[in-house]
């Protein structure tokens, strides 16, 4: 297990925790937070022991978004910090064989906000909120924001959400459907790690394809999800788990799923 600088890393009961590490400065990201979140992901996706991770912030907040304080050269280009050192731990997130669930605890701001709806599930503490800043300042918002946005609201609510500047209610959040649960702020991780340890005794082929089969269905017209859905099954079907869950379902106990 890697020892990090702004992130802590953590495994139990086949669940990783990873969390941002800055409290003192509201999880900010700079340059050692962005890289060390990258490698605590691919450590989870690749981590035997895990089955299902965790990712949320230390202290008050989920994360505050950009540190402002962080040095810049005068011809800084968002574009090369966003494509190297956010894109690839939210691309390994949406790729993982592995549910992910932001526990998002205070504030998530700016590319946090992308980072948090990148996971598969959210839950949110009571006292927590989504801001999106960007109009504000004068900015977009970026690390996939206005995609989950589109894809979870229609053009017209996320055109509205984002150019209002928003900050997003827990509970308004759950009424729109962009977080799953909102818990008590002093349950939020107790929470959370109950519901991944829910999740990591289902059939670890089923977390797979499931994910995998969401993100491309969403491009299939009706008959070729048919068909996909289809071409799984007779996958799964010859799977130990499946054979283990139909065994168990007659036998009326509890399966014993081992991924194969």
């Amino acid at each position: 297990m890697s020892v990090y600088e702004s992130v802590l890393y953590e495994v139990g009961d086949r669940v990783a925790t990873i969390t941002l590490n800055r409290p003192q400065v509201l999880n900010a990201f700079d340059a050692q937070l962005r890289t060390d979140l990258i490698a605590a992901i691919n450590e989870a996706v690749n981590d035997d022991r895990v089955r299902v991770a965790i990712l949320t912030g230390a202290g008050r907040a989920f994360s505050a978004g950009a540190d402002l304080r962080e040095a810049t050269p005068p011809e800084f280009l968002p574009q090369f910090q966003l494509d190297d050192e956010f894109k690839p731990g939210l691309m390994a997130i949406a790729h993982s064989a592995k549910p992910f669930i932001s526990a998002v605890n205070g504030v998530a701001s700016g590319a946090a906000v992308g980072y948090a709806m990148a996971c598969d599930m959210m839950m949110m503490a009571d006292n927590a909120h989504l801001h999106l800043a960007f109009a504000s300042v004068g900015l977009v918002p970026d690390a996939g924001t206005t995609w989950h946005l589109l894809h979870r609201l229609g053009p017209k609510k996320a055109y509205e959400i984002v150019i209002g500047a928003e900050k997003v209610s827990a509970q308004r959040c759950l009424e729109l459907g962009l977080t799953n649960r909102v818990v008590p702020a002093d349950g939020l991780l107790t929470s959370a790690h109950a519901w991944a340890t829910q999740l990591s005794e289902k059939a670890p082929l089923v977390l797979r394809y499931v994910k995998e089969s969401f993100r491309k269905v969403a491009r299939m017209n009706l008959a070729d999800a048919i068909s996909y859905e289809a071409a799984l099954q007779n996958r799964l079907l010859r799977s130990q788990d499946a054979q283990e869950g139909i065994r168990a379902f007659l036998e009326k106990r509890r399966p014993r799923f081992v991924g194969k």
